[in-house]
């Protein structure tokens, strides 16, 4: 089995060279969705971070199995009076990153409304979803990680908590949402509808080693 992963990797990854990829970042205000982006192509973190009007954008170069991926990271805001700017920018994205606050019950309530928004805007029916609690960092967490990983088995979305503070999980969380949409048969190249089900398959073993780390689709 491993020289036929090996090899499904290898195609995989040869296909993937000079992609270019949408991803978004939704959520309620002030979960860390700015944080998160700015730690992950930047490699910084700012404190006192403005809320985002509108939407943000930022484009970082990913090596994923020494293979270069272009992603293109559309931060929306959270603040309900600019929610209505939104619904352009889902179109065509193939992968999105909703984000809660660990701390905050209130913005791991908001999500069912996020999902809710996504189904109705997103154009790829298969666009990768993955849950982020963010925060993990802060002593007074209200939503535990249990609950969180309850929520994306139920609604088939990756899991990962993290904490832009400290950069905790961060790296990890976008690495694992790329190679899902590289999974994907259809999100990025329809000729490889048919080496995309052989990598999923060829990865399954994969998938459950990293179990503990995020929640894989089904």
């Amino acid at each position: 089995a491993a020289p036929a992963a090996s090899r499904a990797r290898a195609v995989w990854a040869m296909d993937a060279a000079g992609l270019t990829l949408k991803l978004l970042l939704v959520g309620d205000s002030a979960v860390g969705k700015s944080s998160l982006l700015l730690r992950f192509t930047d490699g910084t973190f700012e404190p006192c971070l403005k809320h985002t009007v509108g939407v943000d954008f930022k484009a970082k170069k990913m090596v994923v199995d020494g293979h270069a991926v272009q992603l293109a990271i559309w931060d929306t805001a959270g603040q309900e009076r600019f929610r209505t700017l939104t619904p352009s920018y889902y179109r065509g994205a193939q992968g999105v990153v909703l984000v809660y606050d660990v701390t905050r019950k209130d913005t791991f309530a908001g999500l069912e409304s996020w999902l809710n928004e996504l189904e109705m805007y997103t154009t790829k029916s298969n666009a990768v979803k993955m849950l982020v609690g963010n925060k993990t960092d802060k002593p007074d967490r209200e939503v535990e990680r249990r609950e969180g990983l309850q929520f994306a088995r139920k609604r088939s979305l990756l899991f990962i908590e993290t904490s832009a503070k400290t950069q905790d999980g961060v790296q990890h969380a976008f690495e694992e949402l790329v190679i899902k949409i590289l999974q994907t048969p259809g999100l990025w190249d329809k000729s490889t509808e048919k080496r995309g089900v052989q990598l999923m398959e060829s990865s399954a073993q994969q998938d459950k080693s990293l179990c503990g780390a995020y929640c894989p689709l089904s």
